[in-house]
């Protein structure tokens, strides 16, 4: 068995008992990035330094000296997140030539514990969009179906895990950029709690919303990088103090009497017939396993793309006001520094971005903050409210991740609001700040992936990953993967 077909908490074993070394770990996911990358477009840049990092920790390893927990492991981040030397761009030419000066906390903790970075995947320009196919650097392809997309905007980041370019990635989501494209490329996704992950040198989309979460293949995986990044961070002011949990020592423990809620009204309207199907398979194997579904109501997430699409780019319109040609890398020519600014932007920012940040500014102008903003606000509070009553009779919320498998390439980039609506069933947890996971089921009969979504209380990420590594127990559609040479589907 070759190490691209092993689970990230495997290859940790292999290199701890000298059955393998970090250099030929890391040479060999190296060399699948050089053969796949073209055909995915998974990697925006891939790190120069991974063989000597990966050398050193042999060194250190054969010395007998002590080891992080993740040593030799190779490891994809977002283009959105900082690494320390090496390009972040954010997939925009705007940040075409930025190389970070810093490492994000969440690569800091990943590197303490013995992690290598092997490059920087992909992404939607400044995370807005739900196919990756807003990226400047092109658009990345699913490996499931080369012309399907792989959803956003971690499409990078779930793309290499699907087809095994690298055994983990972390991704972020703003109103399911994790799950979603996890749901599209057949992995596992989870969005953290708001402020158990540290958001330090992560650049921002919309600071209310956004989260940084693990990409893996196995639940059993992510708890094994949430045991690395959880926890607080004094850096990031929104970081919380929140004891966390070993997710890890309890992944065993039985489901029996767990009370898992269904929404009924998200298996009906506008759901495609297979996914539908699928998730009701899933619910049964759910019983099967000693757990009690419960009908519950969520009113008001009916009305949640709509907040969402007024909140997420109010506050991406204040965020992204940075990007004016002084301070950062792209500069537009111009003859004097009003004309400088409306060259940079114009130029410099992609469709999506712009039409955003206009969305935003209009959203929050004279006149208008009350009718849009303020009542997509108090939308918000309505949504944390029914959650805050269903999790009061159950423990965990299931659904499905998305309404259909992963969509065409192109299909929907002159549909604005059917983009948006792939985010129905995801941008409610981030609204309410809450965890949710999302994990592969039964795959359409055209071989498309398809993903159920947990949804759990705040700070109890235990229980999501402890639900999910036993329903994957249980089926095998986490251990398939993507032929190769990449298909094609009509």
């Amino acid at each position: 068995m070759t190490l691209s077909a092993l689970n990230a908490d495997i290859i940790v074993d292999q290199l701890n008992a000298g059955e393998i070394t970090a250099t030929d770990c890391v040479q060999h996911f190296l060399e699948r990035i050089e053969t796949h990358n073209s055909d995915l477009n998974a990697f925006i840049s891939v790190s120069d330094k991974a063989l000597e990092q990966a050398e050193a920790i042999d060194n250190r390893r054969k010395a007998g000296e002590s080891l992080g927990c993740l040593a030799g492991l190779p490891i994809a981040i977002k283009d959105g997140i900082c690494v320390a030397g090496q390009p972040t761009t954010a997939g925009s030419k705007m940040l075409e030539k930025f190389s970070a000066p810093y490492d994000a906390t969440i690569v800091e903790r990943l590197k303490s514990a013995g992690a290598i970075v092997i490059g920087k995947t992909n992404m939607d320009e400044f995370a807005m969009g739900s196919s990756t196919e807003n990226s400047y650097f092109g658009s990345t392809n699913n490996p499931w179906a080369t012309d399907r997309v792989p959803g956003g905007s971690s499409g990078g980041s779930a793309a290499c895990v699907a087809g095994r370019l690298a055994p983990v990635a972390i991704g972020s989501d703003t109103g399911g950029s994790i799950r979603q494209p996890a749901s599209f490329c057949g992995i596992t996704g989870l969005k953290p709690t708001y402020g158990r992950v540290s958001r330090y040198g992560l650049i921002a989309f919309a600071s209310s919303l956004d989260q940084i979460g693990p990409m893996t293949r196995t639940a059993k995986e992510s708890a094994l990088l949430m045991s690395v990044i959880a926890g607080f961070d004094p850096r990031d002011s929104t970081s919380s103090k929140e004891q966390v949990s070993d997710s890890l020592a309890s992944l065993e423990t039985p489901l029996k009497g767990i009370r898992i809620g269904v929404c009924r009204d998200h298996l009906n309207e506008g759901l495609h017939l297979e996914v539908k199907t699928k998730i009701n398979d899933a619910i049964s194997v759910f019983k099967q396993l000693g757990a009690n579904i419960e009908e519950i109501e969520l009113p008001h997430t009916k009305s949640a793309v709509a907040a969402y699409y007024i909140i997420a780019p109010c506050e991406a319109s204040s965020n992204l006001a940075r990007y004016d040609g002084v301070r950062y890398t792209f500069r537009a020519q111009a003859n004097d520094l009003e004309e400088m600014y409306r060259n940079t932007r114009g130029q410099g920012f992609g469709d999506e971005v712009k039409q955003r940040i206009m969305l935003g500014t209009y959203a929050l102008s004279s006149g208008y903050y009350e009718a849009y903003y303020l009542k997509a606000s108090k939308v918000r509070r309505m949504i944390k409210q029914d959650y805050d009553e269903a999790f009061q009779k159950v423990d965990l919320i299931l659904g499905p991740t998305t309404p259909t498998p992963a969509f065409k390439l192109g299909q929907h980039t002159q549909d604005p609001l059917a983009m948006y609506l792939a985010d129905i069933f995801t941008v409610s947890a981030n609204l309410a700040g809450i965890p949710a996971i999302s994990v592969p089921v039964e795959p359409s009969s055209t071989g498309l992936p398809i993903g159920l979504q947990l949804q759990g209380r705040a700070f109890e990420e235990n229980i999501l990953l402890r639900a999910a590594h036993q329903f994957q127990n249980e089926t095998p559609w986490h251990t398939t993967s993507p032929s190769e040479p990449w298909r094609t589907q009509s």
